[in-house]
């Protein structure tokens, strides 16, 4: 069962420069909440109550005046600063002394998950022992992500990062679920011709041993990556036409905690003390109805 799991919310951002110049990427709105809340809802649904957050030297204050340390949520949240930002299996050398012996969740701080049976997807997904499973999904230009091909048992049998020729469309989401393994595979890792250490050879490491398995979000889910200006604005309109069609909040913190009884009525109350005169409050105060 993996009860640990890792954000990684560093990076530099540059493709959203200038605005990216002062303040974290993961801090900024997808309409009315931070990035960072989305991600952390999905490992929050999964049921992980130990989180890691790996943000740039620098930032780390920033990110504790929204997420302090995961006590309001019914979940411990603490943090680790990335020097320079050096590959996402850095992720895994950052946080050797969190992971310890445990298994281990990994989603980028950049991604955004949406489908109708994407929490019991996740649930099971954190039952993994043994080997590595990644979420994968399709996408209608292959060049531009890591793109997978599976057997018929769901065993990815081959990964090539922005492949030239077409052989697949299914893309390798930001979302991945490791045994502990993942750090000594991390540690051997040599660093590519951008000097950084590449998740696809870490991912190659599980494949070679045939310990990499699939999942999909399902037909209708949707997996955004928010890294171009347009793709941050896209998944904003994206959330804000899903809330206000069906009075529900996506990532809504609080409410996650509260329906796996993590935290109680007097949380939420604290919650709107804390987040002031909002729409965010104001959606939380229904849920002191309920």
């Amino acid at each position: 069962m993996i009860k640990k799991g890792i954000i990684l919310a560093g990076g530099t951002g540059s493709r959203m420069s200038p605005i990216t110049k002062a303040v974290n990427k993961q801090l900024l709105p997808i309409y009315d909440k931070p990035l960072i809340f989305y991600p952390l809802s999905v490992l929050m649904l999964a049921g992980i109550r130990d989180i890691l957050i790996i943000v740039n030297k620098g930032q780390l204050n920033q990110f504790k005046k929204i997420l302090p340390n995961g006590n309001n949520l019914g979940i411990k949240i603490s943090y680790a600063e990335q020097k320079t930002p050096r590959g996402l299996p850095d992720a895994f050398l950052v946080g050797k002394k969190f992971i310890g012996k445990e298994n281990v969740a990994l989603i980028l701080g950049d991604n955004f998950f949406y489908g109708q049976s994407l929490t019991k997807r996740l649930q099971q997904c954190v039952k993994l022992k043994t080997g590595a499973s990644v979420f994968l999904h399709p996408v209608k230009n292959p060049s531009l992500y890591g793109i997978a091909s599976i057997n018929k048992k769901n065993k990815i049998i081959k990964i090539i990062e922005k492949p030239k020729k077409h052989f697949s469309n299914l893309a390798v989401t930001g979302l991945y679920f490791f045994d502990n393994k993942v750090i000594s595979y991390s540690e051997n890792l040599k660093p590519s011709k951008r000097k950084e250490i590449e998740i696809v050879d870490l991912l190659n490491k599980y494949k070679n041993k045939n310990k990499l398995s699939a999942n999909f979000i399902s037909r209708g889910g949707a997996w955004l990556d928010t890294g171009s200006i347009e793709d941050f604005y896209n998944t904003s309109s994206f959330v804000s036409a899903l809330e206000n069609r069906q009075g529900l909040k996506i990532s809504c913190l609080e409410e996650i905690a509260l329906n796996n009884k993590w935290i109680g009525k007097k949380n939420i109350v604290n919650a709107i003390k804390f987040y002031g005169k909002c729409n965010y409050s104001q959606y939380l105060s229904t849920l002191l109805k309920i």
